[in-house]
This record gives structure tokens, C-alpha cells and sequence, in this order.
């Protein structure tokens, strides 16, 4: 057997630093949600991956967000085009796991297809989902990974897999191991996360050695908790609080949306979705409730994402225009007065439970029967990914991320007939999210923008709002810079300490 495992002497070896040692490198992140899980293959689930992703857990390559560097070497330090088809990975060398056990390339193999696997469902896969993908070990330090069709980015969707020992189970793990500078060390639910730096890591040292995650819901408390010193880092405070010399506004990554679910009437009528579109006022929003320079959405993405389509604009605010579709809908026999369930995530984004309300007092007054339920992130899955609780039409209030350029990211699980996250089935969008994913160059970025603007003007997917702006708070005994990938991964290396 290739691996020892010396979990308890390692959880014993870094709780062993001196008290004054682990004070002087301490931080402390005050969160609006816990985590239900810390478990690797979910971290690109906001709320675990600001914990989780780069501090427990790497992958193979690495996006820079902060500089020019493009995608960058971690955990392969290179990668080649073997074929059209075959992408070979040359993993780094002399790296371990936080329980002692070796990497290579057996462990990236079972990473890949642990994550895959129906016997747990796991966050990352649905952004390989309508690609095979077949991975091959050639030796310990390199892998091949065969797709079809070809996948021209390959490299780019590596940054996402997060990388297990091979002999992890398949099942939700809540001592996670990984090759990263951190380890949980302490998990007191309800309370607070506690992750320890490690001596062994194959890398630099951070400046942090303990990081502690504390939770609160309320952003006007997150962001008290910094000013009074009780904690370091805010990352997600509202724009109402944003007022003092600690607060950074950030281009945020997060696209909020409500999900229609086109299967059940009345939303499979069109003219409901456009109704449901012209009945809220996103721009009343902006500098209220959500802070200025938000942006209205007309795409899953943001506007730094490749083929974004500028001729496509945002529904206006006309609820006489919403009144007249509905009647005529009715008119025609679609059951416009059912009940429609508006599902949203509490502490999702600040001022999450406000923004929701004010949607449903929108709705209702063009004509709607919509009542609101806010939800922990644990039972807003079963609304959010299938299969769909479908007792009765539902809207899902949600929030998407995509800090990565490129729209593979999200078309797929969001659109595709077979998405995990799709309300819609319609055989063009299906066509071309095959066409653009398989697609390089002018002919990627051209479909892409026509799969933008057939999915806003001609089938009215979804109530796209807005693409978010992100404040957060940082005290003055830490050096930090928010990012646009910041409301979904928050790498403590990033941190300095004062």
C-alpha cells in the first residue's frame, strides 16, 4: 500500500503551536452562511469554497484573478496537447497530503471519477457535465485525460477539481485531506471552523497560521465585528454598511436570477415568463437595497465573459404591459392564478431576504400568485438542482458564479435539456451549447453570443436580475484585497498580516 496515514499525529503536531505563536498569526472570517459540509467536491458551492478551495483542498491548475498570469500551474506544472482529443497533465513532484500520504497521479484519477460518481452528488461535476471525459494514468506523475467531443479548455476546467487521496470514499467526508497550506483542525457546528497552517506543505508558507471562521447572518453584525476587532475579515457585507475607510467594493462574479422551471404551467407559457420579466423594477434595486454599480443582467454571465452579447438588453419595468400578457394567458385557458412558490436562499448575498420580498410584492401587483419561502442552503438543493421538488410551479431565487472567462462554466448545467440546474428543454439551446463548447476561437465566442441572446429574447429562460457588486470590510492588522473571485474562494495565503 502506497500511503500511511498519520491523521492524528499531524492534528497533534499542528495544535501543538505555542499560544502566543498562534495568536500573533491568527485571523478571524466572519461568514454570513456555514457550511453544511466541508466537503472537497462541493467547494464550488460558495459557502464551502471560501473555506475550502485553495486552503484545504488544490487542483491542477489555477486561474489568477489578481494579475496577467492567465491559468496557472499547482498541482500540474504543465500540461500539452497530445491529440485533438487528449490532454496530458504532468503533475508537481514531492507533494503530500495532510494525513502524510503521497499525490500522484492514481489519486487525481480517483479524484476526477469520485466526483462523477452517482453514489454522492457532487458540486464540481456538473461543470463537466455533456463532456466524456475519461482519465488514463501513464505513470505516477502524468495523466491523460481523453474527451469527446474535444475540449479546447480543458486545462481551464481542471481549475475546479479539487484533489482527494485515492483512497478516499465515495461519500461525504467531514474531515476532509488535502495537499493544501491548511487543516481542519476543529469544527464546533453552530460555532465556528478552525483551520491550522501546515509545517509539511509542499509550498510557501503563509503568513496565517490559524484561520477561524465564525458565522452570522445578519451583514450589519458581520460588519460590527470587524470594526470592534472581534474579527478580521468581513467578505460580504451590504452596501448600506459599506461607509467606513475598511471597505472595499469589488467587481463580483455572482449573476442573481430567479430560476423558471418551463415544465409545469403556468410558467411553460411564454407569455408568463416575459410577464414575470416586465412586472419587476430591477432598477429600484440598485443603490437601495443593493449597492450602485450593479448591473442589470441579460446573461447567466457577467460581461467580462467570452461572446458576451451587448445588443442583447434587459427587460424594462412595464407591469401594464405584465397585466396584459397575463390576461391574455388566461384568456386561453393557462391557470395564470396558481399559486407559484418563489423559493430563496437566506444569507445568500446581503439583503438577500429584502430583495426576495420585494420581488414578491412586484409580482403580486402585476397579477401574480406568488408566495415566498426563504430557505437554508441545505434545503434550498433540493429547489435549486435535480431532481426538482415539482408539487407546484417554482421559482428559484439563486445566486451563479463564474469568475473564469468563459461560459463552459455555466451553459451547460444551467440550459442543456440534461442540466442538473435547467428549467428548460429546447433542442437549439442544446445544439448550440454542443457546438460552442466543442469551439475554438471566432467560431466559440460567435455561438456563444447567439446562445446568449436566443435564450434571453426568444425563449425567456429565466427572470435574469442583476450582476452583483460585493463589499467587504478589513481590519487594520491584516493586508487583504477582495478579487472577483472572492464571494467563492478566499485563499488565505492571500492574506498578510500587519
Amino acid at each position: 500500500m502506497k500511503k500511511s496515514f498519520i491523521l492524528g499525529g499531524l492534528f497533534a503536531a499542528t495544535t501543538a503551536l505555542t499560544p502566543a505563536f498562534a495568536q500573533d498569526a491568527g485571523v478571524t472570517i466572519v461568514l454570513g452562511e456555514e457550511p453544511d459540509l466541508v466537503e472537497p467536491c462541493m467547494a464550488t458551492r460558495s459557502n464551502i469554497g471560501r473555506i475550502v478551495l485553495g486552503n484545504i483542498s488544490e487542483t491542477l491548475t489555477e486561474l489568477d484573478v489578481r494579475g496577467d498570469e492567465g491559468l496557472k500551474p499547482r498541482l500540474a506544472e504543465s500540461w500539452e496537447l497530445v491529440d485533438d482529443n487528449t490532454w496530458r497533465f504532468n503533475l508537481r513532484q514531492g507533494v503530500t497530503f495532510s494525513d502524510g500520504s503521497s499525490f500522484d497521479a492514481e489519486d487525481v484519477k480517483h479524484s476526477f471519477e469520485r466526483a462523477g460518481s452517482d453514489q454522492i452528488t457532487c458540486e464540481i461535476s456538473r461543470y463537466y457535465e455533456g463532456i466524456s471525459i475519461t482519465p488514463r494514468v501513464v505513470d505516477a506523475n502524468t495523466i491523460d485525460f481523453t474527451t469527446e467531443p474535444a475540449q479546447p479548455i480543458l486545462p481551464l476546467l481542471m481549475s475546479l477539481l479539487t484533489i482527494v487521496p485515492s483512497e478516499t470514499a465515495i461519500e461525504f467526508t467531514r474531515e476532509p485531506v488535502g495537499t493544501g497550506p491548511y487543516v481542519l483542525s476543529n469544527w464546533a457546528p453552530g460555532q465556528s471552523i478552525t483551520l491550522e497552517r501546515r509545517a509539511d506543505y509542499w509550498g510557501d508558507q503563509p503568513e496565517v497560521a490559524t484561520a477561524t471562521y465564525v458565522f452570522r447572518a445578519d451583514p450589519s453584525v458581520r460588519a460590527a465585528m470587524v470594526a470592534a476587532g472581534e474579527a478580521d475579515i468581513a467578505p460580504s457585507i451590504s452596501a448600506i454598511d459599506a461607509t467606513t475607510d475598511m471597505d472595499v467594493a469589488y467587481p463580483n462574479s455572482e449573476t442573481t436570477y430567479l430560476r423558471v422551471d418551463h415544465s409545469m404551467a403556468p410558467l411553460n407559457d411564454i407569455r408568463v415568463r416575459e410577464a414575470l420579466n416586465l412586472a419587476i423594477d430591477r432598477e429600484a434595486f440598485v443603490g437601495t437595497i443593493l449597492s450602485e454599480g450593479t448591473e442589470l443582467a441579460t446573461a447567466m454571465t457577467p460581461p467580462t465573459t467570452l461572446g458576451w452579447n451587448a445588443n442583447v438588453e434587459p427587460f424594462g419595468y412595464d407591469v401594464d404591459r405584465a397585466k396584459e400578457l397575463l390576461a391574455a394567458a388566461k384568456a386561453d385557458g393557462v391557470p395564470v392564478d396558481t399559486e407559484i412558490l418563489l423559493v430563496g436562499r437566506t444569507a445568500n448575498f446581503p439583503g438577500a431576504t429584502e430583495t426576495y420580498e420585494a420581488i414578491q410584492s412586484m409580482l403580486s401587483d402585476a397579477g401574480f400568485n406568488v408566495r415566498l419561502q426563504m430557505v437554508e442552503v441545505a434545503e434550498h438543493e433540493q429547489y435549486y438542482s435535480k431532481p426538482y421538488v415539482q408539487d407546484q410551479p417554482i421559482l428559484v431565487g439563486a445566486q451563479h458564479d463564474n469568475s473564469r472567462g468563459d461560459p463552459v462554466f455555466s451553459m451547460y448545467f444551467k440550459y442543456h435539456s440534461d442540466g442538473r440546474q435547467s428549467g428548460i428543454a429546447d433542442s437549439k439551446v442544446d445544439d448550440l451549447i454542443d457546438r460552442a463548447t466543442a469551439a475554438t476561437g471566432e467560431e466559440r465566442e460567435a455561438l456563444w453570443s447567439e446562445l446568449f441572446a436566443y435564450l434571453h429574447d426568444d425563449v425567456i429562460a429565466d427572470v435574469l436580475l442583476f450582476h452583483m457588486v460585493g463589499h467587504a470590510r478589513v481590519g487594520g492588522d491584516v493586508d487583504f484585497t477582495p478579487t472577483i473571485a472572492t464571494n467563492s474562494q478566499l485563499q488565505l495565503a492571500e492574506i498578510g498580516l500587519k
